[in-house]
């Protein structure tokens, strides 16, 4: 539940689109809001993909740390 809010409050926080992120990372816009909606979950690799977008580690995003 954790990864679902912080993938929104990231991009929120970017002032991008679902659709603009997906651009920017190559990650399907039906699959981030899939995880923003907390129906499915990342795979490891797109997590990295987040992280080094975001800058953010793997932690963060996961919800693991603040």
């Amino acid at each position: 539940m954790i990864f679902s809010q912080r993938l929104k409050e990231l991009r929120l926080a970017n002032n991008l689109s679902q659709m603009q992120l997906a651009i920017k990372t190559g990650i399907s816009q039906s699959a981030i809001a899939k995880w923003e909606l907390n129906k499915t979950e990342p795979t490891a690799s797109a997590i990295i993909i987040l992280s080094q977008f975001f800058n953010e580690t793997t932690d963060y995003i996961l919800g693991l740390e603040d």
